[in-house]
């Protein structure tokens, strides 16, 4: 069974750092995603980190956040620095399985950055 299993969001104050992460299991993932969706905005993508460690930013988070990938652990990190409250938003950890290319989701954690 897969499962994405998402951690580290919360509350913090503008200029201040947070770090996500993400445990995946039941599978061997060839993508690995953050996306996040603020309220009343559509799913965007925040990051894509591929099992080599290519990665595709989003602009709006280039410079600010970083991803890592630990394939041995299945775990991927997303460190969040100088956050802005437009930065405001339910993140997702994604990925797409290797044989099946089918995607699958995690529940969702809050990072909510006040002003």
């Amino acid at each position: 069974q897969v499962q994405l299993v998402e951690s580290g969001g919360g509350l913090v104050q503008a200029g201040g750092s947070l770090r996500l992460s993400c445990a995946a299991s039941g599978s061997i993932f060839r993508i690995m995603y953050w996306y996040r969706q603020a309220p009343g905005k559509q799913r965007e993508l925040v990051v894509a980190v591929t099992s080599v460690g290519t990665t595709n930013y989003a602009d709006s988070v280039k410079g600010r956040f970083a991803i890592s990938r630990d394939n041995a652990k299945n775990t991927v990190y997303l460190q969040m620095n100088s956050l802005k409250p437009e930065d405001t938003a339910v993140y997702y950890c994604a990925a797409n399985e290797a044989s099946s290319g089918r995607m699958y989701w995690g529940q969702g954690t809050q990072v909510t950055v006040s002003s």
